[in-house]
């Protein structure tokens, strides 16, 4: 897994180098305060991203090929048999409004595929069920906008497709301001379409504060809470756009150099219009998730209690 981010760093490295080279030639007659203004840069390159190699653990989230029927978004396997994606991306009309008391739409979801033109039968895999997160949408469009997507049948991993470990105790580089991640999609581009091929962008996690004062002002942005976090654009101002969301921000540990998925993107609408990305903060939700992948019910912690009292009990 470690190696899969490294590729995709080096290609970032490569790309930027080579946009650098571009530049200076366009600009060449231009002076140093002209090309100290990165303003034309930024308009070239609006949401961007470059090409990304093979990502293991992305995954398509299908409804329809059309945006008006739901369009296509991303997705991250996490394990065997369970692909975590953003909950909005499970319904046609996604607003609150629209979406409470509906039951979400069981998606088509795709492995191992880096173009669009893979999404067919053959990279296809069965989904048994969606689990909502229980507080999705509870009082605004973006709250806890999580879904675990359960496949019909545990999947073969390999190189090819393997899952994205979650935060374990103690990793949370989310509120870690200047730490970059990788996010990958097939969001849409500087032609506002879908990507045809999966592309990557290293994004900076923005200062917490700095993201709240951005969006918490009503309207239909989200109202950031610690159960969130935000990135900001690349150094040449691309940034995530519509059809994005669902993917994984991965980010490496400092420490041991463990890659793992410190969010899944909500706020998808930054693209050249807003500045900050917003993700849910995954480290503040594994108990939830844990408890889906446990499958527990609503009777399990009260019948691990009971078994734990009656022990106790017999020891007295």
């Amino acid at each position: 897994m470690w190696s899969s981010l490294v590729v995709l760093l080096a290609a970032s490295c490569v790309c930027l180098e080579q946009d650098k080279i571009k530049i200076k030639i366009k600009i060449k007659t231009k002076s140093i305060d002209e090309m100290s203004d990165n303003s034309d840069l930024r308009f070239r390159r609006m949401v961007g991203g470059t090409l990304a190699p093979h990502v293991p653990w992305q995954a398509m989230v299908y409804l329809s090929k059309n945006v008006m029927n739901g369009g296509f978004a991303g997705g991250a396997l996490i394990s065997d048999r369970w692909v975590l994606t953003a909950g909005r991306n499970l319904f046609v009309r996604k607003s609150r409004q629209d979406t409470q008391g509906k039951e979400p739409i069981i998606p088509k979801v795709y492995l191992g595929i880096t173009r669009y033109s893979q999404a067919n039968d053959s990279k296809e895999v069965a989904v048994e069920k969606v689990v909502l997160h229980p507080g999705f949408q509870s009082v605004s469009d973006w709250d806890n906008d999580l879904a675990l997507i359960q496949l019909k049948e545990p999947f073969t991993l390999s190189e090819a497709v393997m899952p994205i470990p979650l935060p374990e105790r103690g990793e949370d580089l989310a509120e870690a301001a200047q730490e970059k991640g990788i996010i990958t999609g097939w969001g849409w581009g500087v032609h506002f379409t879908p990507a045809e091929s999966l592309k990557h962008l290293v994004l900076p996690v923005a200062s917490h504060s700095f993201c709240k004062a951005e969006y918490n002002r009503g309207g239909s942005t989200p109202t950031i809470d610690d159960n969130m976090f935000c990135t900001g654009a690349s150094k040449y101002q691309e940034n995530v756009c519509f059809g994005d969301a669902g993917g994984a921000l991965a980010v490496q540990d400092p420490k041991d150099g463990r890659v793992y998925a410190a969010g899944i993107l909500s706020f998808d609408k930054a693209c050249a219009v807003r500045k900050y990305a917003v993700y849910m903060k995954l480290s503040a939700y594994m108990p939830w998730i844990n408890s889906v992948l446990r499958g527990d019910s609503e009777k399990s912690a009260s019948l691990r209690s009971s078994v734990m009292s009656e022990m106790f009990s017999r020891q007295l």
